[in-house]
């Protein structure tokens, strides 16, 4: 049996992977987006004659560029901007899935252990990821 497929079969299923999916694809698909805005803008400097000079100072260029290239850079670089925001919040409903049954793990292990500060530490973090969590259910079922 390939490695893979040998990890594959012993993976275990914490969390289903409908639950995980749409956030994991909406991450690969804004880095797409990202990647897309350079379409207008790369036909943009191909038409005010984009030469191997230019890469010296590529900002310099923006001036020989017309208005819709010009709108066409703003455009790609709203699109970082906007994956800034975008990314960290899908990565973060990931991390509290995953990161809740670790916190619940260390609750009981410091509750045996008599460590109360770690125990709070623990409990609240856990329901921090709870609330987030339902946050995002309860957005995706009033979406529709």
């Amino acid at each position: 049996m390939p490695p893979l497929s040998l990890l594959a079969a012993t993976s275990l299923p914490v969390i289903p992977s409908g639950t995980v999916a749409p956030f994991a694809w909406s991450l690969v698909l804004s880095g797409a987006v990202v990647i897309l805005s350079l379409i207008p803008l790369a036909a943009d400097r191909a038409k005010a004659d984009f030469s191997p000079a230019d890469l010296a100072a590529p900002r310099a260029m923006f001036e020989r560029l017309p208005a819709w290239g010009k709108r066409a850079s703003w455009a790609h670089q709203n699109s970082f901007e906007a994956f800034t925001l975008h990314a960290p919040a899908c990565l973060l409903v990931l991390i509290a899935a995953w990161l809740h049954p670790l916190l619940r793990l260390g609750y009981i292990a410091a509750y045996v252990a008599n460590v109360p500060p770690l125990r709070s530490l623990c409990w609240a973090g856990a329901i921090l990821c709870t609330g987030l969590l339902y946050s995002e259910g309860l957005r995706s079922l009033l979406r529709g």
